[in-house]
């Protein structure tokens, strides 16, 4: 069965310019975006309303005005805060977009550091903090020209992300942590991949740990600073991504949903869906306005 890839590979704009303003609405346009990461730097800023977002398992809720500063290879997510609806927008670049000639010495003292773990920085920045008033003018003129930024805004484009490169320097630090932490973390990654290829089947933290090569009762500790969930209760939030996905986007009876999602028990089932989209599987399809018989499965997106 399909799943979502949690690495994501896909390419923001273009080869050439690798560079992408995304908009987006919960939960108008999407329940969520569920956990991943990937090798490009990101800024979500909080256009409208509130959202809730994820940092290697730590959560903010970002309101109006508010800038999250995702690094690169951070696990992080998006969700709905409660029964508020928010508008948001994503910044996405590659670091290639910041490279200079070979030998120009900026992009290994001023990049380099926060790719490879060395140099890092406050994932939260609220309206009115400091970094947040010296990137913002950059953020509001990179959404302004998300239409033609790559067609004749690139000098515009690049000037911004460097100036708030030079922000995110002025507000950064050496990195402090362990070593060995950050390992810990980095093989925590094999749990998640885990759950992703088995999560209509049956799933135990004694695999999910063996996997990763821990204990059961430091990989549970471990999972839980890392996700800011159980190992089951982060198992039984993703089958409900996919089974959300499923109801929006096919027309398979919802007890199939269940089954392809790895939900055995119909009524269990019920009931978790119903807790955190406060309806049931069939009032969240029909709110959701399924598409006809002969549609592929629904996923969440990456």
């Amino acid at each position: 069965m399909d799943h979502t890839n949690l690495h994501e590979t896909k390419i923001h704009g273009s080869p050439a310019f690798p560079y992408s303003v995304y908009h987006g609405r919960i939960p108008e346009w999407m329940p969520s975006f569920p956990l991943h990461w990937h090798e490009s730097f990101e800024l979500i800023y909080c256009d409208s309303g509130s959202v809730q977002a994820s940092v290697w398992g730590q959560t903010y809720a970002l309101h109006a005005g508010d800038l999250l500063v995702v690094l690169p290879q951070a696990v992080h997510s998006i969700q709905q805060a409660g029964p508020a609806r928010g508008s948001y927008f994503n910044i996405i670049f590659a670091r290639s977009l910041l490279m200079g000639p070979q030998g120009e010495p900026c992009y290994e003292k001023y990049v380099l550091p926060f790719v490879t773990g060395q140099r890092t920085m406050k994932s939260l920045h609220p309206a009115g903090s400091p970094f947040c008033q010296a990137a913002a003018p950059c953020i509001r003129s990179l959404i302004a020209h998300r239409e033609e930024s790559s067609t004749s805004c690139e000098l515009m484009v690049k000037s911004g992300l460097f100036l708030i490169l030079h922000a995110m320097t002025q507000h950064s630090s050496p990195v402090q942590e362990d070593s060995r932490s950050l390992l810990a973390y980095s093989r925590l990654k094999k749990a998640l991949y885990y759950v992703q290829s088995h999560y209509d089947q049956h799933t135990t933290v004694q695999e999910a740990a063996g996997r990763c090569g821990f204990s059961e009762s430091y990989f549970m500790k471990l999972f839980k600073d890392f996700t800011g969930k159980s190992f089951h209760a982060y198992l039984i939030d993703y089958r409900l991504e996919l089974a959300a996905g499923q109801l929006a986007g096919t027309a398979y009876r919802v007890v199939d949903v269940a089954e392809n999602c790895g939900f055995h028990n119909h009524s269990y089932f019920t009931r978790a869906f119903r807790k955190k989209y406060q309806m049931s599987p069939l009032a969240y399809r029909k709110a959701a306005g399924a598409e006809k018989p002969g549609s592929s499965p629904g996923q969440p997106p990456p």
